[in-house]
């Protein structure tokens, strides 16, 4: 009995824990920490960033449409950076940083 309580544990954790790679938001993780470089600004907890110019990240929890937004084009002083990141580019670091933020 105690075994089968030990697997069905075992697979339950497996089968509901987050797991697998998420290459787009692997992506958007290094766009933040290097072609972007977000943290210089912004604080996220997530990518070990604790720069105080832009809002922290971890307290506003922007969702993704406010992300792609800001870094398309600009907000306050932060600059756009539609000439230095692709659409692409864009989107995975906007995704990064809302699904990173909300925990």
């Amino acid at each position: 009995m105690k075994i089968k309580l030990i697997f069905l544990l075992i697979f339950n954790l497996l089968l509901f824990n987050k797991t697998f790679s998420d290459e787009k938001f692997d992506l958007g993780k290094d766009i933040f920490l290097n072609a972007g470089n977000c943290g210089a600004c912004h604080s996220l907890k997530d990518a070990n960033a604790v720069g105080n110019i832009g809002p922290n990240l971890n307290e506003i929890k922007p969702d993704l449409g406010r992300v792609v937004n800001s870094v398309t084009n600009g907000i306050g002083v932060m600059p756009s950076f539609i000439q230095i990141l692709s659409k692409e580019e864009i989107n995975a670091v906007a995704y990064y940083v809302s699904e990173s933020s909300k925990n």
